[in-house]
């Protein structure tokens, strides 16, 4: 087997296939990256048994002969990195060395029989769908946030998606707070789709897709296939329900105030170096014209920022997480947020104030901390 291929190409495709290699495991042929050597194209495959990527190379590459084998990811990855020159030889030479030539330099590593790699299932296209990268890339990015760590809560490290007829709905939830974001399609999708993806799957494809591309979505039974321009990320789906959380949502509050969401993060950003000491417990105080945030009292020091803000009905104190109101601050764009909820006990309900000057609605709810 012998290739030549633009070194810049061989980066940028180890680069995507990276993202589904085991990092630590029992098991070493799960940190190797599969190559597929074919006199068309070279397809490379990553497979961590939850989720797969297969990327296909046409261009930038000569092919003079065919073979499958496969190489550890990270020496493979960190020997190219290192390389300037414009174009890389690999090849396939005695006792199952790979040679990687440059017209600077050379190398030798051990390639490992492709038998031995765990082979992607097949899918039936039971239900197939299109997605605009924009949306998909969005409304993983408004909910990922507030899903549940794996090693923590396994069951709750997921996104909910929900597409029926021109509606498109991500949401995710640890039990402590809840996003929900929702998107307007240009028309009817052609079937509607319900499934709970991995988090950990939905990241990697929000780091790897590309602009302007759209995304293919086949699912069957459990499993679930991503499709965008030469790239194929495939996935195991949970077993289980997203709870009905609609309800969950409030619809009423005595106290709301609206705030500019550039000045909450800076406040929230300097009570974060105190309220650390606490598991990042804060106090927020409603007053008419103000918004007063206080850190506990700890053995060192104490803190209290105001910030400007319009508030009606009842003032009120309630107690949250700082880093919970700042991780959903920053997946806000608009300038200014409200803030309400019903009394110091009841869901504290965040949304950004602008959404009807865009095709699409995103809320948030923190659960509050007893005072």
């Amino acid at each position: 087997m012998k290739f030549l291929i633009k070194t810049s190409t061989l980066k940028e495709w180890l680069n995507t296939v990276n993202h589904a290699v085991a990092n630590i495991t029992t098991t070493p042929i799960l940190e190797t990256i599969l190559l597929k050597v074919n006199y068309w194209n070279i397809v490379l495959v990553s497979n961590n048994l939850e989720m797969a990527i297969e990327y296909i190379i046409k261009d930038n590459i000569e092919i003079l002969s065919e073979w499958s084998f496969a190489v550890p990811s990270k020496l493979f990855t960190s020997l190219v990195s290192l390389i300037d020159d414009e174009q890389i030889w690999i090849e396939l030479i005695w006792w199952n060395n790979l040679q990687i030539k440059t017209e600077s330099e050379k190398t030798k590593i051990k390639w490992i029989d492709a038998s031995d790699f765990p082979l992607i299932p097949n899918i039936k296209e039971e239900t197939s769908l299109s997605l605009k990268w924009n949306i998909l890339k969005k409304s993983i990015e408004k909910t990922i946030f507030s899903s549940a760590e794996w090693n923590i809560r396994p069951t709750l490290a997921w996104l909910y998606v929900n597409i029926k007829d021109d509606n498109v709905i991500f949401a995710s939830t640890d039990s402590f707070r809840l996003s929900e974001f929702k998107s307007k399609l240009t028309e009817n999708a052609p079937v509607n789709f319900s499934q709970i993806i991995p988090s950990r799957t939905a990241y990697e494809i929000r780091s790897i897709i590309k602009d302007e591309e759209d995304v293919k979505i086949i699912s069957w039974e459990n499993q679930i296939w991503f499709f965008f321009w030469n790239t194929k990320v495939y996935s195991r789906l949970l077993n289980g329900k997203f709870p009905d959380y609609t309800n969950f949502f409030p619809t009423t509050y005595s106290t709301k105030a609206e705030v500019n969401r550039v000045d909450l993060i800076q406040a929230l950003k300097k009570i974060n170096l105190i309220s650390k000491e606490n598991n990042y417990s804060i106090k927020m105080s409603f007053h008419w014209q103000e918004i007063l945030l206080e850190t506990w009292e700890s053995q060192i020091w104490e803190w209290e920022v105001k910030l400007v803000a319009t508030v009606e009905w009842e003032q009120n104190i309630i107690g949250i997480n700082s880093t919970y109101f700042l991780e959903v601050l920053w997946v806000i764009e608009s300038t200014h947020i409200s803030i309400s909820f019903e009394s110091p006990l009841s869901p504290v309900l965040i949304r950004p104030l602008d959404e009807e000057k865009k095709n699409s609605e995103f809320k948030h709810i923190i659960m509050p901390l007893k005072i």
